[in-house]
């Protein structure tokens, strides 16, 4: 187990309902005793699910995390649309339900490469500032759309009020606008009653500890404690189940090579034959310690990523 400056690598955890992303946060500074701790895409406070963590230098890899596509299992309730477009909002707009048929319709238009508004109460930053604070502020600011792509989207079940839909998507993409955006493509309202995010790239829930239910301590003060050794054993190396899971190609290297990669020497386009054309390619030593990440694309080569441990293990 590493501690403080020496903790590095990820963690999968089953955030619960009512902790917020940031609150997650926390627990593992604590934890592992350092500050270099960082999510790799928020999930909102009433919804749970996977919540993948980085710390210490792999915080530098946020990038080919976040970048990933995402799947969640949600339920629509409609009727009325809160401001928040979540459960914890005011109610600000209400409408009937409509039919199983005119929903199924209206999911038809969401499949796909689509244009999406964000939320007001969101990070989104505007002018500096976060949406969700200009928001409380009474302020409404334009929230411009962008584009995003629905890879699957299924209606699980409907009983007329609630529906549970399944949905992959790209990174950017907000649950809640789209149960707001399919609403008013039926001609009704709704909002995001619950939501659960099931895997993001390859990496699943069913991997992910859940401090709150691993505990068997009554007693607040061993609960706590039990909750941050649990979450000290399960940090994660960043190894090439890692890179299995993210999609992301990689190759292991001779000693010698090894050596100069963990120095951010140049790169002789023959230590990467065969994966030139790799846009983010994963360097490992043959003991599999992650060396670097680095670019190749038309014959140019360069260090996105330095293990800056690695020349000590490889």
């Amino acid at each position: 187990m590493k501690k403080g400056g020496d903790a590095e690598g990820y963690l999968l955890l089953h955030k619960h309902p009512g902790l917020t992303s940031f609150g997650a946060l926390g627990q593992v500074k604590r934890a592992l005793g350092t500050t270099r701790v960082g999510h790799t895409g928020t999930l909102d406070s009433f919804a749970e699910g996977l919540l993948i963590i980085l710390v210490g230098s792999s915080t530098r890899l946020v990038p080919w995390f976040t970048g990933c596509d995402k799947t969640y299992e949600g339920i629509i309730r409609f009727g009325t649309q809160t401001d928040t477009l979540d459960p914890l909002g005011s109610v600000v707009f209400d409408a009937p339900s409509p039919s199983r048929e005119k929903l199924e319709e209206a999911l038809s238009y969401f499949r796909g490469n689509i244009l999406q508004s964000p939320p007001l109460y969101s990070a989104v930053h505007i002018d500096g500032h976060r949406a969700h604070e200009l928001a409380r502020s009474g302020l409404a600011p334009e929230m411009k759309p962008r584009w995003i792509r629905i890879h699957s989207l299924e209606l699980e079940s409907y009983n007329g009020i609630d529906a549970q839909i399944r949905v992959v998507c790209s990174k950017g993409t907000y649950i809640r606008s789209l149960a707001r955006d399919i609403a008013l493509a039926c001609a009704s309202r709704a909002h995001l009653f619950a939501l659960k995010r099931t895997a993001v790239a390859g990496f699943t829930l069913d991997e992910a500890i859940n401090p709150e239910k691993a505990t068997k301590y009554k007693n607040k003060t061993n609960q706590q404690e039990e909750i941050l050794a649990l979450l000290r054993q399960n940090l994660r190396p960043l190894d090439e189940h890692a890179f299995e899971a993210l999609k992301l190609p990689f190759l292991h290297v001779q000693d010698d090579i090894a050596h100069y990669m963990s120095n951010g020497r140049s790169i002789d386009p023959k230590w990467i034959e065969g994966f030139q054309e790799a846009n983010s390619l994963g360097i490992f030593s043959l003991r599999g310690v992650l060396l670097a990440i680095i670019n190749a694309s038309e014959g140019c080569y360069s260090y996105k990523y330095v293990n800056p441990k690695s020349g000590q293990t490889c």
